[in-house]
């Protein structure tokens, strides 16, 4: 896996419900290195600290193999590297080949797989519709967020070395379909819970599904 952009975004607005709402989804390419931070990368707008940055939603990768899917379908808007919202384009990221609780090293920072990205509305107003909730989980390539186990600078063309991995984890495609599926694969769903690369938080809600 090669990083092929660095993205970040100043604070924005988009209508929700007739309302306008601060976001930072609106990421574009940046041609210098970017600092991860323990819970955030550092001159990104976060808007919603509920929902995004903090230790285990830090950075937030997305798949550059990916794009043409999109692009496909939403010719119409200005097209680059950013637009799913994503700190970093990775070239070649694959979600079923990424196991949550991997531990990468990539420039001088070291990273670990936490948990995919789950659409909201914020994304569909972003993106000017509503159905790209339902096709961004059917698509199933979520890209995913990672938590910062050493702070660095990382850059364009850096690559990801993989150090470390859990013995008995799922992949980051098996878990988001663990969050969206009416039936739920209960082994994924035990490999999941003990899974303590994911916040307890979450970890709580999948096991409100073991029979």
């Amino acid at each position: 896996m090669k990083i092929v952009s660095t993205n970040l975004a100043k604070p924005a607005f988009v209508t929700i419900n007739g309302e306008q709402q601060r976001t930072g989804i609106f990421k574009k390419p940046t041609h210098q290195p970017i600092y991860l931070d323990k819970e955030e990368v550092k001159g990104d707008e976060i808007s919603n600290r509920k929902v995004h940055g903090g230790i285990y939603k830090a950075c937030y990768l997305f798949s550059a193999d990916h794009y043409p899917h999109w692009q496909n379908l939403y010719p119409h808007l200005d097209w680059q590297y950013g637009m799913l919202g994503e700190n970093i384009t990775v070239e070649g990221l694959d979600e079923t080949q990424l196991y949550v609780g991997d531990v990468y090293k990539v420039g001088n920072a070291l990273i670990q797989v936490t948990q995919p990205r789950e659409p909201c509305t914020t994304f569909a107003a972003k993106m000017g519709s509503l159905d790209i909730l339902e096709q961004f989980i059917a698509h199933c390539k979520p890209g995913t967020y990672t938590r910062v186990l050493k702070e660095g600078n990382v850059t364009v063309g850096h690559t990801f070395k993989l150090v470390e991995q859990l013995e008995q984890s799922i992949t980051v495609s098996q878990l988001f379909k663990l969050l969206f599926d009416r039936e739920k694969n209960q082994e994924h769903l035990r490999l999941a819970i003990e899974n303590t690369a994911l916040p307890e938080k979450k970890r709580k809600e999948l096991k409100r599904f073991l029979k």
